[in-house]
């Protein structure tokens, strides 16, 4: 009994000594992390491939509720309070689940994300928005699920979903210009810097906003400076040739280029002459 007891325990301390062994897995986990305006956006899921199959309308059955990926529920993450095809989305994680059609699928954002795979019970008071996108066919395949964040702009972006023959986009919209505004408005009522001036005049700027007051700000930007760079009159500008005065902003944007070509930025140089070239045609 003895010699039965130390077989038993030599034999397990052998197979404790030895290393699992590790394979890949055929759904591997994906994490994606993007900046859209100011908000944070993530996006958790698992990505199977199609190894040989037939995927929509067949492995994935249209008019059937789908995780939208594998394993764990497909989870995407905002900072912010934003919208989706014009229904609100509070801040916070949601699973992403869907029903494909051929030519288009319903999109869900379900407030629970602690389901691996579907709910097992369809809880409706937890949809917290359900939108219908259309379904665009792709002329290749592509072999294994993606999602991604595309189409980037200051006050939103596309929630894009590939794969197989298929592709979908999601617009969403974050709010950019709300806190940006309440940012401007609490800094210029204090002692604004000459970075102040200069952000805010861009902004004001590149999102079509009252250019009057853009041109005060990097005006007043440019006086605090001591020596403007070549990139910080490229903006300035832009501002004056928005605003109407072509012939100050070729004079600005000559300085620019010649700054640019003395740090030996290419791209400056020659964003520089095809505006001076622009301008003065004008």
């Amino acid at each position: 009994m003895k010699k039965l007891v130390s077989s038993i325990l030599l034999l397990t301390i052998s197979f404790m000594g030895y290393s699992q062994i590790e394979t890949p897995q055929p759904s591997p986990f994906a994490k994606l992390e993007q900046k859209v305006g100011l908000t944070d956006v993530t996006l958790e899921y698992s990505r199977p491939s199609m190894r040989g199959r037939t995927i929509f309308g067949d492995l994935v059955p249209y008019g059937t509720l789908w995780r939208t990926g594998a394993n764990a529920n497909t989870k995407i993450t905002f900072s912010d309070d934003v919208r989706v095809d014009g229904q609100s989305l509070l801040a916070g994680s949601y699973a992403l689940y869907s029903i494909p059609n051929e030519e288009s699928w319903d999109v869900i954002f379900y407030s629970n994300t602690e389901n691996w795979g579907t709910p097992q019970v369809w809880d409706d008071t937890k949809v917290a928005a359900k939108i219908t996108v259309k379904s665009y066919p792709l002329p290749f395949d592509v072999q294994t699920f993606t999602l991604d964040i595309s189409n980037l702009t200051n006050g939103g972006a596309t929630l894009d979903l590939i794969w197989e023959k298929t592709y979908l986009g999601i617009p969403f919209t974050v709010p950019t210009d709300n806190k940006v505004l309440a940012s401007i408005n609490d800094v210029m009522s204090g002692t604004p810097t000459a970075k102040d001036y200069y952000a805010a005049a861009v902004y004001y700027s590149e999102e079509n906003k009252n250019i009057e007051r853009a041109k005060e700000w990097i005006d007043k930007a440019m006086s605090m400076t001591e020596k403007p760079a070549y990139w910080q009159l490229r903006q300035q500008s832009l501002i004056y040739a928005k605003s109407g005065n072509k012939m100050e902003a070729i004079e600005i944007a000559k300085k620019s280029l010649e700054g640019a070509k003395e740090a030996g930025n290419a791209d400056y140089v020659k964003m520089n002459m095809d505006s001076i070239e622009e301008w003065e045609g004008m």
